[in-house]
């Protein structure tokens, strides 16, 4: 008996440090989209596939700024044989080397897409087999241009342009899918809402069976109805018992699918917070046409893709181009060859002086590739791409038809949800004044229970049908806003 008392308080105590852990919500639809927006996993998601556009775009921008790098030899030490081979033969050396040095460039890129670079170094070997030491100081100035960057596809350029165009496309598509984020957020509160009231309507309606059951046991007592009359309010009671424990059930699943949703722990608890009140919204269908069509994402990004498709032509039709390159050099070298007992300091003067007194070293190049035959396969590959756009162009006209008739239908949707809504608001009190009156009826016994069945069964409909009118009304209003980019409710554009 000691050891379950015991077992007893621990259980208690772990419920308690549980109760005391779990965070309670009480959420507005308005907080419930703002916590999915910091919560959500599909959210955390896109905010990195963002990051990841933006920092494609920094790498790309970054490409035309000047870049430095050193490489250093600090030491390589070899020691091997090697082959030699001239017009007397075949012949094998030994090597015994060791070298170490350092080397710097500078490089800046030209919008051009060449580049020019400046690059110093200086290199030090000590021969052991024939006792040398060799330094070699070098600078060296140097051009390299593509021609055909200047008349046909620059890559440096092109790849600025997608970078900027993916990472404003990624923009788009993160602000679509925090719009369409927040539809779903508002789908699942009105889901949650909606099995919520239910259950209030369910529990109202338990309780009402509850009350016309004890008033049906009492006139069967007393004589006043049928012995049947009594048996059905008895069935009716088992029914209405059983539709509310069913809601509550239905409760507990759509309050685990929400907490899913926004990101919260299962064990926390949620209180929605609504007043089943709404605003009377006149939606004009010109301005929401306009507006979508303005604003929407999937225009822009059929027009990104066209842009896209431009470059692909433009690099393709590269292909089968003249192209070249122009390069030039000027460089400046000093080198000293000196025995081993020389210091390292000895030589690197050395080298020096000589780098003064040494003539300069300049090349000048120009290279050409002319394609001559290729029996159309370039041109070919062009017309498939000048197809690929035209198809995308046909695409772009489909999407623009598609929006406007889609925004036509829900301006639509919106006024005649509108109606409805304020048609069984009605309904619903005309219903409940004809309940009171059936059930004071079925009291003073002028009406059987039949009759307040019926009766109960309109008002509950009543109550089911305005709160699907309720919710159609506001999800048309979320879905009107995602899809135009207008907030009708205020009167102001989203962008």
């Amino acid at each position: 008996m000691k050891t379950k008392r015991i077992t007893v308080l621990l259980f208690s105590i772990c419920l308690a440090v549980t109760g005391l852990q779990a965070e309670t919500y009480t959420l507005t639809l308005e907080q419930s989209i703002q916590l999915a927006k910091e919560q959500s996993l599909d959210m955390l998601s896109l905010k990195q596939d963002l990051r990841i556009a933006e920092f494609n775009l920094k790498s790309t921008t970054s490409r035309f700024k000047t870049n430095v790098s050193m490489s250093l030899t600090a030491p390589e030490y070899t020691e091997t044989i090697r082959q030699f081979e001239d017009s007397t033969g075949i012949t094998f050396y030994s090597v015994q080397q060791l070298n170490y040095g350092s080397s710097l460039t500078i490089r800046q890129p030209l919008p051009t897409d060449g580049n020019i670079s400046i690059r110093s170094s200086v290199f030090n070997t000590e021969d052991f087999l024939y006792d040398n030491r060799l330094t070699n100081i070098n600078t060296r100035l140097s051009l390299v241009q593509p021609i055909n960057a200047l008349y046909g596809y620059n890559n440096i350029l092109s790849a600025f342009k997608e970078a900027k165009l993916n990472y404003e496309r990624t923009q788009k598509s993160l602000r679509r899918e925090e719009l369409n984020l927040e539809y779903n957020v508002s789908n699942a509160f009105y889901s949650l809402l909606s099995v919520q009231k239910r259950e209030e309507i369910a529990r109202l309606n338990l309780e009402r069976q509850t009350e016309a059951f004890q008033i049906a046991k009492n006139k069967y007592e007393a004589g006043l109805i049928r012995e049947v009359d009594a048996l059905q309010m008895e069935v009716d009671l088992a029914e209405a018992q059983n539709n509310y424990d069913l809601s509550l059930i239905d409760q507990s699943s759509a309050l685990n699918n929400f907490k899913n949703m926004l990101g919260i722990e299962l064990e926390d608890s949620i209180v929605i917070s609504s007043n089943m009140e709404y605003e009377i919204v006149l939606v004009s269908a010109e301005q929401a046409v306009q507006s979508a069509l303005e604003n929407r994402l999937e225009i822009r990004e059929q027009e990104i893709q066209l842009e896209m498709d431009r470059m692909n032509i433009k690099r393709q039709k590269s292909e089968g181009m003249i192209t070249g390159n122009l390069t030039a050099y000027y460089e400046r070298s000093g080198v000293s060859k000196l025995d081993n007992t020389s210091g390292l300091e000895t030589s690197f003067n050395e080298s020096v002086a000589d780098f003064k007194v040494r003539p300069e070293n300049y090349g000048l190049g120009f290279t050409i590739n002319i394609p001559l035959i290729d029996w159309g396969q370039n041109r070919a590959l062009v017309r498939a791409a000048e197809a690929r756009m035209e198809k995308n162009r046909i695409r772009q006209e489909e999407i623009r038809r598609n929006i406007q008739r889609e925004v036509i239908d829900l301006t639509n949707d919106v006024s005649s949800s509108l109606k409805r809504l304020q048609l069984l608001e009605k309904n619903v009190s005309v219903a409940e004044k004809s309940f009171e009156i059936t059930r004071s009826r079925f009291s003073d016994g002028d009406i059987d229970s039949q009759a307040l069945a019926l009766e109960r069964d309109r008002l509950n409909n009543a109550y089911l049908s305005h709160l699907s009118a309720y919710i159609n009304y506001q999800l048309k209003l979320s879905d009107l806003l995602r899809k135009t980019f207008y907030d009708f409710k205020n009167d102001r554009p989203l962008l």
